[in-house]
């Protein structure tokens, strides 16, 4: 029984570490171009919790100056990725479009699948990591790890239907998503390496 509370009371200090994290991430998010670096501070940090190992506000942000650095061109293609989804949803958002709901629904799938490559390759980061690798591993790891694939689409999807009915909730829900990432990309090692074990 006490295992049991104390279990319980673990993954609530996770759960409420998560919902902290989701406000750092969104403030640091706020300029857009920054969101690669944000995601990839907030993640280090919750990764860093799990651990048992002391990161606060300091270390988020000492985390967050250094991903900025080296993630600026990122952050910008971003940017360039957004706007090219807002154009083609106010195409798809004119009447008389053909094949409208297809071509909707295949932009939104592409969306959904580009976040989740960001977000493995947020979770992945370290200081001096090379965002180009970073994102390479992430598509491997989104066509190699489809059970993954598909907790961390399950999360955006929740996440966008969340923020589209009250915009307030994309503190607590970017904060969960964050967990996800961590959690999948920490499942998907321990996988490997007992694969390795038992060959």
């Amino acid at each position: 029984m006490a295992g049991r509370r104390q279990g319980f009371g673990e993954g609530f200090a996770l759960l409420a570490e998560c919902l902290l994290t989701g406000a750092w991430l969104v403030l640091a998010a706020l300029p857009v171009v920054t969101l690669p670096a944000a995601l990839a501070a907030s993640a280090r940090h919750v990764a860093a919790y799990v651990d048992g190992e002391s990161s606060g506000w300091i270390g988020f942000w000492a985390d967050f100056r250094v991903a900025w650095r080296e993630s600026w061109r990122a952050g910008l293609a971003v940017i360039g990725a957004g706007a090219l989804l807002g154009l083609n949803l106010a195409v798809l958002a004119q009447e008389g479009v053909p094949g409208r709901p297809g071509f909707a629904l295949a932009t939104f799938a592409v969306a959904g699948l580009a976040v989740t490559v960001l977000l493995r390759a947020a979770a992945a980061w370290a200081p001096g990591s090379r965002w180009r690798s970073l994102f390479a591993a992430a598509m491997e790891e989104t066509r190699g790890d489809l059970s993954g694939t598909g907790i961390l689409l399950g999360g955006v999807a929740v996440l966008a239907a969340c923020v589209w009915a009250l915009w307030l909730l994309v503190v607590p829900m970017g904060g969960c998503l964050i967990g996800a990432a961590v959690a999948v990309r920490r499942r998907r090692i321990a996988r490997e390496e007992e694969a390795l074990r038992e060959a």
